[in-house]
């Protein structure tokens, strides 16, 4: 339930930092920073897993009479996405709370980047594929309200609109990229769709699945030619600019390509990777099983193990 709860948390902190503000601009700090650190205690007892080689991945039941359960796991690479959005999240926090001015509302400055961050959370540790799109999602919305926070101004009004109008866009490509890689695969869970690599490669519709996807990795990473929303989206706050856009924004995308790098770890003699044969057999080694539905832990191949 760690990884449940580590999400969870910054979505019940966005009400709690509220509520904090009404007593002044120092406890809406105080409130978010501690927010952000409940976070990462909920991460800690996992901490060691992926030192240790392990992926752990927790389900627990969401909608059972529809088959959808809320599904997280915890890599190397989810590890090293979580330390980014929480540590820098941290520092934004203490940032914010001396640059915005007396007329600014900073419990709702504090509020949407709760909220964006629970949703960058809940992408990096998603095991499953239409959660992941969900959080997806609830990140363009939140990133709407930081981008448009003054509200007086046009052209953050016109920089949210646009970056939502792109965004959003790109996330109903992505839902037709996942429903295409479920149908093809017959399951929206990671750990499924990444030990059928050639299944996937061989169907009829692998490069629309493929262009789907990456349509909305580059919608949202803004990456040509999507590009032209990001400069428009600069017109929010520093601190909005300096955590959306330059931390955790552009990374969505990058996770999104997590699953070859989990599936291929270097060799631990350093020497792997200028090895073509030994890439090959890494990346199209299968996927370990787990041993558990609910609470599980799967130790992949390593690659050392390999023969030359």
């Amino acid at each position: 339930m760690t990884l449940f709860f580590a999400v969870l948390t910054p979505f019940v902190g966005a009400a709690l930092v509220a509520l904090a503000s009404r007593r002044g601009r120092s406890h809406s700090a105080w409130a978010a920073g501690a927010v952000t650190l409940a976070s990462m205690l909920w991460l800690v007892p996992s901490l060691h897993l992926p030192f240790d080689g392990t992926t752990l991945i927790q389900t627990h039941e969401w909608m059972p009479a529809l088959g959808l359960n809320l599904a997280f796991r915890l890599d190397g690479l989810a590890l090293l996405f979580s330390g980014l959005i929480l540590g820098i999240g941290l520092l934004i926090v203490l940032y914010a709370r001396y640059y915005l001015s007396a007329r600014d509302s900073m419990g709702r400055f504090y509020s949407y980047m709760m909220l964006f961050m629970g949703s960058m959370l809940g992408i990096v540790l998603s095991e499953n594929l239409i959660q992941l799109l969900i959080f997806w999602e609830l990140t363009s919305l939140s990133s709407f309200l930081l981008i448009s926070y003054w509200q007086h101004r046009e052209e953050a009004r016109q920089g949210a609109r646009m970056a939502l109008a792109v965004t959003g866009m790109g996330g109903f490509a992505m839902l037709g990229g996942f429903l295409l890689l479920g149908h093809i695969v017959g399951s929206y869970e990671l750990s499924v769709v990444l030990a059928s690599g050639d299944l996937i490669r061989a169907h009829p519709l692998y490069l629309p699945t493929l262009l789907l996807i990456l349509l909305g990795i580059f919608t949202k990473s803004a990456q040509f030619p999507f590009h032209f929303w990001l400069p428009h989206a600069m017109a929010a706050p520093t601190p909005v600019s300096a955590y959306l856009h330059s931390a955790t924004m552009v990374r969505p995308g990058c996770s999104c390509w997590r699953g070859c790098i989990r599936r291929c770890p270097a060799p631990r003699n350093g020497s792997g990777w200028s090895r073509a044969p030994e890439w090959r057999r890494c990346c199209s080694a299968p996927t370990p099983r787990c041993s558990s539905t609910t609470s599980r832990a799967c130790w992949p191949t390593r690659p050392s193990a390999i023969s030359a």
